[in-house]
């Protein structure tokens, strides 16, 4: 043994292991029985026994301790066995007569002495009985005996078989070279001297199938060091069936079993799939086809600046910058250089680059950073001139694609597959209006029942049918939608010269969703200023844009393009993800530094009630039993740290475990043997490893199984990578960005408000104190919402709005004659996540629309404050998506149960009505260790929700005659989550799910079966 490692070794080796920490033994981390002793001792002797929550810190940090030095440890005696393999292996090469023919390329930037050309996998046919010397990546090795191994070797999107035979044939290929080559790593980098021939039977697991080499020569250029969580050849798979299944699934971004978030992570590995070679070809092909289109037809490719002095001209919000310590903004797109180009005389322009979205939306279509498509040309009679060039360029591209890249699209299909995109020779072209008939001639509403108004903006429900119809009648995956109502186009367009409701633009589609907008601008700079006036856009701000039209410019259209959007649609790839190189997203940099001089956080307190006249109830109704002196207030921490999930931990049926060195807190419910964790711990980042190791640990001494849900990214990343728990994603945090305009309501929305405010509605913001005159009147309301409801109620907090009143701001909406029809009431959270719109009620017989003006009040109260973001709380995704260590039958058997679930209660729903409002979302995840999760598991998590006045309501009610668990739709709130029974439904799908494993599904315990 080297004396290095050997002194290693005896450092990292613990007294733990030899009994000689104080008051801790073997035993006492594995049991309790030493502890037992352990304090009947002390006891005997006088001395003062040690707390439970003493005993159990310690023995944490002892297993802790042991843990780490287990860790470190093997890490050395890896190493030393690595050492010692090395040095056998190379006394082996340097005996073996064969020893030139294999071996490592010295890392020391010295020229090859080789002068022969690199061969590409392409010209393999060509090259059959000749030898060639190639590069390649090892992509698996396949030993068949001491004498032959079969190596697959891959060049991007081509792979093709090695043989590595040994012969008896001194300085020939040995048996000591096979072994050799046998243990190296995949994705290994080598350079191989092979000779070409035909193979005896097609190697199916190649992409070449007729060819194959014997290799003579092996040398590795360069090592792998580390081993991947997956291989190349895993995450080349095709989607499985559960993703078939399952199209929500598939835009999650997960592929073969490897979550979205796992690629991301091993980008570099991923990337080199050769279905990625093949999408990454097709975008860069896009491009090409692109530029040549349209240099051919007169255009200049222009480069505009992307640091722009103001909050230029669409409704996106912006990514703000520190310049200087002034006020500058990333580009949302080059359309106001363009235009200033037409202006600079260049007649006709273009730009391939990135483009700048602050929109916090987490879905399978948005980005934050994208690469833009951009044509700007001057125009002599009509805007038509424009469309034309647009659509013949787009269908140059399709064209382009389908002939010179069929290799890579064939490559493509593999894995995504989907049938070739269709489009006419004449393309299809719907004025607006003859697209929103043909919805309403199809019987489409929007999803609060409404009929599609002519002069409002598609929805993308809407969007979609529309395509469907679309493709129906005219057989088309490709068609254009002109003359879009004015109202929903930038201030810049021009309006429609026979109707100003109208504009001159258009957009168009591909696959049913929309992939370019374009249109004529105004060219009149008293008709430009006034309009940016009229946006609420400081004209001083875009001065130099403005001089370019005072001092004229011709009339002109354009149009942009996003890139990854017409590669995803074009190859059917379900997730914008796919078709980006390095995605970016409002989840990307999740472990970065706030930079210097960024306003990130929303510090901003509104006014709150500092009491409530009458009501003594506690704040904290939980069992707060481990709170030690000096440990902070549970609502003050809640304040401090917390999420929506938090503000539920000081209801009743709440437990809060408490660390007893900080006070930090976890809120659990005690069910079924579980401990049901709701939300993240509130504690500071740093501390949060520290935290959940000492809460597991607490919990084994309980005899607790744990489950955590609805907890953040950073704590999903501790319990997945550190401790190897699983988790899934089924809830998202729905969040609204106060200063976004989409915030301000869609369509909808804003009809609703208009009607509110048109039949006098108002809204009284509480301050100071709330009255026994006042609270009487609103718990009055309460009472009548709460009877209203029927069936079994699922809810994560209870309604308990004058709780906490020092944490929270109320809003009581108001009829003409003063009735209340209404509350909203906000709760603090930390500064990063703002406020909870912790209840918004519409009282029993309130207005319509009652919902809808409150929130659009109380949004804009908040971003008159300065609050920068708010969340409604969790609410349901569409789909399950599986994060981390979950594979193969149980992610697809997950996946099949949630749906049944959300298809049984409408989950969604309030997802639904609060997107109205802008909301992004913000994913929440399930984590659990191997064991605590099953059935017993899941109904422990039932459990931990139902209403426990559930069985009293049962009894009245059959006393009564009525059956509660009858399918029913509830009046609306949207802080708690309240859903309706569907045992009946939901046991048939949950039993017809887990029925092949052996297992049945109870539901009627388990709060009506989810």
């Amino acid at each position: 043994m080297p004396s290095r490692l050997g002194s290693l070794i005896d450092r990292v080796k613990s007294p733990i292991r030899n009994g000689l920490i104080p008051g801790s033994s073997k035993s006492t981390l594995n049991g309790t029985s030493s502890r037992k002793s352990s304090t009947r001792k002390s006891t005997s002797s006088g001395a003062t026994t040690p707390s439970p929550v003493s005993e159990i810190k310690a023995s944490s940090a002892a297993i802790k301790e042991k843990k780490q030095l287990d860790k470190d440890e093997k890490r050395v005696r890896a190493e030393m066995d690595k050492m010692e393999r090395d040095r056998l292996a190379q006394e082996e090469h340097d005996r073996d007569p064969a020893r030139d023919r294999y071996g490592l390329i010295p890392h020391d930037g010295s020229p090859l002495n080789d002068e022969q050309e690199r061969e590409d996998f392409r010209n393999i046919p060509k090259e059959v009985g000749h030898t060639v010397l190639f590069r390649a990546r090892i992509q698996s090795i396949r030993p068949m005996s001491a004498k032959l191994a079969f190596i697959v070797f891959r060049q991007q999107l081509f792979t093709v078989q090695g043989v590595l035979r040994a012969t008896d044939e001194e300085g020939d290929v040995s048996e000591n070279m096979v072994r050799w080559a046998e243990k190296l790593p995949r994705e290994t980098i080598v350079l191989v001297e092979g000779m070409v021939r035909e193979a005896e039977k097609e190697v199916l697991s190649t992409e070449i199938h007729k060819f194959e080499m014997d290799v003579v020569k092996l040398h590795v250029l360069s090592e792998v060091t580390e081993s991947p969580a997956w291989t190349v050849a895993d995450a080349a798979r095709p989607i499985d069936a559960m993703d078939e299944d399952n199209e929500a699934l598939t835009n999650t971004g997960r592929i073969g079993g490897i979550s979205l978030q796992s690629r991301l992570k091993h980008r570099a590995m991923d990337l080199r799939t050769p279905t990625n070679q093949a999408i990454f070809t097709i975008q860069a092909r896009v491009c090409r086809y692109f530029r040549e289109y349209l240099d051919e037809r007169g255009f200049l490719e222009v480069h505009t600046a992307k640091l722009q002095p103001a909050a230029t001209e669409s409704g996106s919000s912006v990514f703000k910058v520190d310049y200087f310590q002034r006020a500058a903004f990333l580009a949302q797109s080059p359309q106001l250089a363009k235009e200033t180009c037409i202006s600079a005389d260049f007649e006709r322009v273009y730009e391939i680059g990135p483009v700048f979205r602050a929109e916090n939306s987490n879905t399978h279509r948005h980005m934050t950073e994208f690469t833009g498509l951009d044509l700007e040309m001057a125009i002599e009679h009509s805007y038509l001139e424009a469309r034309t060039v647009i659509d013949g360029l787009l269908k140059h591209v399709f064209r382009s694609l389908q002939t010179q890249n069929a290799e890579e699209i064939e490559r493509v299909k593999r894995q995504f597959p989907h049938d070739d995109l269709v489009f006419p020779e004449e393309t299809v072209i719907l004025a607006f209006t003859d697209g929103i008939r043909l919805l309403q001639e199809s019987g489409w509403t929007e999803e609060d029942g409404e009929e599609i108004d002519e002069y409002e903006d598609l929805s993308r429900p809407a969007e979609v049918r529309l395509g469907q119809l679309v493709k129906e009648k005219y057989n088309t995956d490709y068609y254009i939608l002109d003359k879009f109502p004015a109202e929903v186009r930038p201030f810049y367009t021009m309006p429609d010269p026979s109707n100003p409701k109208l504009s001159n633009s258009f957009d168009i589609f591909l696959r049913g969703e929309e992939i370019l907008s374009g249109g004529q601008r105004l060219h009149s700079a008293k008709e430009l200023e006034a309009r940016i006036t009229a946006a609420g856009i400081n004209p001083a701000e875009m001065a130099d844009y403005l001089d370019a039209f005072r001092w004229g410019v011709p009339p002109h259209a354009g149009g942009g393009i996003g890139l990854e959007r017409l590669v995803m649609l074009f190859l059917k790839l379900g997730n914008l993800r796919n078709a980006s190189l390095f995605p970016r997203d409002p989840r990307s940099f999740p472990d970065a530094v706030p930079a210097a001089g960024i306003h990130i956080h929303n510090d901003v307190t509104l006014p709150h009630v500092d009491r409530v006249v009458g009501y003594d109830e506690e704040t904290v109704a939980s069992q707060d039993d481990m709170r030690l002196a000096g440990h902070p207030p549970l609502e003050d921490l809640i304040a401090k740290y917390g999420d929506s999930t938090n503000t539920a931990w000081t209801d009743p049926g709440y437990k809060v475990w408490r660390y007893e060195k900080t006070g930090a807190a976890i809120g659990y419910v005690d069910s079924h043997g579980h401990s049901v964790s709701w939300g993240y711990p509130l504690c500071t980042n740093e501390e949060l490893p520290e935290v959940i190791n000492a809460y597991i640990a607490w919990l084994k001494h309980q005899h607790l199984k744990p489950i955590w849900l609805n907890v953040n990214a950073h704590t999903e990343k501790y319990l997945a990578e550190d401790l190897g728990w699983r988790a899934l994603s089924v809830t998202a945090d729905q969040r609204v960005q106060c200063d976004d305009p989409r915030s301000q309501g869609n369509k909808t929305v804003q009809r609703k408000v208009r009607a509110a405010e048109r039949d006098g509605m108002t809204v009284q913001m509480v301050k100071g104190e709330v009255s026994a005159e006042l609270r009487a009147e609103v718990d009055a309301h309460i009472a009548a919402w709460q009877n209203s409801r029927e069936g079994t109620q699922v809810h994560t907090t209870k309604l308990r709005p004058w709780a906490d009143c020092q944490h929270r701001t109320y809003f009581i909406g108001r009829e003409k004659n003063g009735k209340a029809c209404g509350l909203i009431s906000l709760a603090k959270l930390a500064p990063e996540h703002g406020y909870q719109i912790k209840w918004a009620l519409a009282f029993p017989d309130s207005p319509q629309g009652t919902s809808e003006y409150l929130l659009y009040h109380v949004i804009g109260v908040m971003r008159d404050a300065g609050v920068h973001s708010a969340t409604f709380g969790a609410g349901a995704k569409d789909s399950l998506e599986v994060v981390d260590n979950i594979k193969g039958i149980k992610a697809k058997l997950l996946s099949q149960m949630y749906q049944a679930i959300v298809s049984s209660f409408s989950l969604t729903n309030k997802t639904r009505y609060r997107e109205k409002f802008g909301t992004f979302q913000d994913d929440l995840y399930v984590c659990y260790p191997d064991g605590s999760m099953g059935l017993s598991g899941i109904e422990a998590i039932m459990r931990s929700v139902k209403d426990p006045q559930a069985k009293k309501k049962k009894k009245r009610a059959s006393a009564n005659g009525a059956d509660h668990d009858a399918a029913s739709t509830p009046a609306s709130t949207h802080g708690g989550a309240s859903i309706q029974s569907a045992r009946d439904s939901t046991a048939a799908k949950l039993n017809g799910i887990v029925g092949n494993t052996g297992d049945s599904v109870t539901l009627s315990k388990a709060a009506g079966g989810a």
